[in-house]
């Protein structure tokens, strides 16, 4: 997993974090409740906040032990559940979420929450029992867990007492209503490199896609978004996980030399498992100057920006600036490089304050939540579907001498939802 560097020079007024607080509710046009209009000042792009200065954050909330065995941050009259695996499976990507939330409490100037935090194990059957203690001691919406299986155990008992879920499960099968997922979803990435593949005069599209999970849920969307962009799919090729050379030859006639009849070949495979398959391609003759290649957020790893096949390349992820500054926050406050995924939790537990100052009753109910302005967060605007899903507003990079330049930025508004 890649994790960008730090933002460790950049030196920010304390007030940012209540800015950002301020801009987590994009469709206000303003800051949320007449107190933080008064004290927060700096205009409304500023999604995400800057990095701050060490030491300059508000106090840390303490943690209390919850009467349920598990933990509290905050002691507001709103309470949260934050289902995580702390134990088992997961633990370190669990302890980084929790600190993620902790740090999202805090720079939020202790909101009117209460962080109910239990420790689902890494297993379903944990996120069941951790979603029901949070439940009966009072939690109005799930954040959490990290797993599909997970998400699915927890949304069953949440749905049963008619609270919601924002679950960080990266499979949008799990995904229904009232379960809601914030995690980093691959199809929104497919739909934006192949909108700018298109906006840059490509027109006939080939893939070679691996037989993997991943790899059905992206070959849809890519000949779905296809479609929809009045271009082509001129081929698609199948192969198994690490074995794409047949696959690739197969594909040659589409793909390679100058009877070539793609102008741009989608690529959806992981950094580990990439340069296998650039190998392939170089040895069947491709030339990533006529054909371009297109990939996911998958490609956001330095260690494929050199693979000659790459070159010219481009993928779809989430603006670095944001993660790069809650990084390096995350660090002075906890001293180690958080995992990418550390800000869905810092994003959902200062959207639950947002939601939470400004809409009283309504703050959880669906409407609030899939308000179609969206919210913004660390890794630049979201907003949730009806159906669970999300979609984000994502930048596109172009690789090129050992380096991923974005060459298209993330917008700072989401197109108006499709009817």
């Amino acid at each position: 997993m890649a994790r960008p560097k730090s933002a460790r020079d950049r030196l920010v007024r304390v007030t940012a974090p209540i800015a950002a607080l301020c801009a987590a509710l994009l469709s206000l046009g303003g800051c949320i409740g007449g107190d933080f209009a008064r004290r927060a000042a700096g205009p409304q792009a500023d999604l995400t906040p800057p990095a701050a200065v060490p030491g300059a954050s508000a106090p840390a909330a303490p943690a209390m032990p919850a009467a349920g065995g598990g933990e509290r941050i905050g002691a507001g009259s709103v309470k949260v559940a934050l289902v995580l695996p702390l134990s088992g499976q997961g633990s370190t990507v669990g302890a980084a979420l929790r600190n993620a939330a902790q740090l999202a409490y805090d720079e939020a100037q202790q909101p009117d929450l209460t962080l109910l935090v239990e420790d689902d194990r890494g297993s379903p059957d944990g996120a069941r029992d951790a979603t029901q203690e949070a439940l009966r001691q009072g939690a109005e919406i799930v954040l959490g867990p990290l797993f599909a299986g997970s998400v699915q155990a927890a949304a069953a008992v949440a749905r049963t007492a008619g609270k919601p879920v924002i679950g960080f499960s990266t499979d949008a099968t799990v995904a229904n209503q009232g379960v809601y997922l914030l995690s980093f979803l691959p199809q929104p990435e497919v739909d934006r490199v192949v909108e700018d593949a298109v906006a840059g005069g490509k027109r006939s599209f080939a893939a070679l896609i691996p037989e993997t999970a991943y790899g059905n849920a992206v070959e849809a969307e890519f000949r779905e978004a296809v479609a929809r962009k009045g271009a082509r799919v001129a081929a698609v090729e199948r192969y198994p996980a690490g074995a794409p050379g047949p696959a690739v030859e197969r594909l040659a006639r589409v793909i390679a030399g100058p009877g070539a009849t793609a102008d741009a070949l989608f690529l959806p495979e992981t950094a580990d498992a990439m340069p296998a398959v650039a190998a392939a391609l170089t040895k069947a003759g491709f030339s990533p100057a006529r054909v371009r290649p297109l990939g996911t957020a998958l490609w956001n790893e330095p260690a494929l920006y050199a693979l000659p096949a790459l070159q010219g390349g481009r993928f779809a992820a989430p603006d670095r600036v944001g993660f790069s500054n809650f990084s390096g926050r995350y660090q002075a406050r906890f001293g180690s490089v958080p995992p990418r995924v550390a800000s869905l939790a810092y994003d959902a537990v200062l959207l639950t304050a947002a939601l939470s100052r400004r809409y009283g009753s309504q703050r959880f109910a669906a409407a609030t939540l899939t308000n179609g302005s969206g919210f913004a967060g660390v890794d630049g605007t979201f907003r949730f579907r009806p159906d669970g899903q999300s979609e984000r507003s994502l930048a596109v990079y172009e690789i090129r001498n050992n380096a991923a330049t974005p060459v298209s930025p993330a917008p700072r508004v989401l197109a108006k939802p499709a009817i």
